[in-house]
């Protein structure tokens, strides 16, 4: 057997938009649908001025393939200091069958499409379906994958951003403005972003309370993106003590999503948790209900929406012939068992 290569330009190549939503989509209701072994993830936190790395595994029956992503992010100083990225990605593939090794693909994009597809899962799932404004606290590469994805699945009107790099703002207007023709205005403050939003995106890498309670209006959809790991918070607590909460993962979320926080507090219960959002996708619960209810959606990002994202990747490539085979094992791999 061979093993593909598939590099960053050829993986951007191998999947549209639509095709990731609908990637993520699948991947939340396999999660929900007993389909997948998927363990804790592991993050660990380097030393300053580097910063984070986390290893995310998943088995999903369906397509008997199990995934690997290595995933690095906040490593400031690697473009001038080591000539690379500040943050990268690798998944690996392996044909659950046999554990043969039968893709490694950056995984890079990856994690910035199916993330951006979760967001636009939730607000098809959770928005009002008269929701016309977006909040975005943060205009960083997520923050424009989120509007990408959402752009999709709605219509925009218009989008109020905040960031607290008042140049990484005004990029953000020029860039989004230029991509989409949709009008971003930029606001003088967090509370004034946020008291706009018919759905509110938070893609920070905070480290407190961002947005407050009293700046969200009724029937606002948050999209909490920016918490994966203790330690990173975005809103505060008390936004959740009448919101409908609804998670990726319940066991993720309530230990290292956005979640923790009121948990920590005792603001909710985990039984105050509405569902997991495959459950929503599969009609076990209810998403929105009326058009007053503040909605949730929490998400830490699982290893199965790397699985089946790049699993689609992978058969997309063998379909058109893009990618390089290279031999992983040798001839003599039987005298090494031995």
């Amino acid at each position: 057997m061979k093993t593909l290569l598939l590099k960053r330009e050829e993986v951007s190549r191998l999947i549209c938009i639509s095709e990731v939503i609908g990637t993520v989509e699948e991947a939340y209701k396999a999660f929900n649908s007993d389909q997948v072994e998927q363990p804790d993830y592991i993050g660990i936190h380097l030393p300053s001025p580097r910063g984070e790395i986390d290893f995310k595994v998943g088995y999903y029956k369906a397509n008997e393939v199990i995934s690997m992503k290595v995933s690095s992010g906040g490593f400031i100083n690697n473009p001038t200091a080591h000539g690379v990225p500040s943050g990268m990605g690798t998944i690996l593939l392996l044909d659950a069958r046999s554990c043969a090794l039968i893709c490694v693909m950056d995984g890079s994009l990856i994690t910035g499409l199916r993330t951006g597809a979760s967001g636009a899962v939730s607000v098809k799932a959770l928005a009002r379906k008269n929701a016309k404004k977006i909040t975005s606290i943060g205009t960083g590469n997520q923050a424009r994958m989120q509007i990408r994805m959402i752009n999709d699945t709605m219509k925009i009107e218009e989008i109020h951003a905040w960031d607290r790099n008042p140049e990484t703002l005004s990029k953000y207007k020029t860039d989004i403005e230029s991509e989409f023709g949709i009008p971003v205005i930029m606001a003088n403050s967090k509370k004034e972003a946020v008291e706009q939003a018919d759905i509110l995106i938070t893609t920070t890498r905070g480290k407190g309370s961002l947005v407050e309670p009293e700046w969200v209006k009724p029937g606002t959809h948050i999209v909490a993106i920016g918490t994966d790991q203790q330690g990173k918070q975005e809103l505060g607590p008390e936004i959740f003590r009448n919101a409908k909460v609804v998670v990726d993962s319940i066991a993720q979320c309530t230990e290292k999503g956005e979640t923790w926080h009121p948990l920590n507090k005792n603001i909710i219960t985990k039984e105050d948790i509405h569902g997991e959002i495959g459950e929503i996708l599969l009609g076990k619960k209810p998403g929105r209900e009326n058009d007053e209810e503040v909605t949730i959606f929490d998400s830490t990002g699982m290893a199965i929406q790397d699985n089946v994202t790049s699993i689609k990747i992978y058969r997309n490539a063998i379909e058109r012939n893009i990618g390089t085979f290279f031999e992983f094992f040798d001839n003599d791999f039987r005298d090494f068992a031995q």
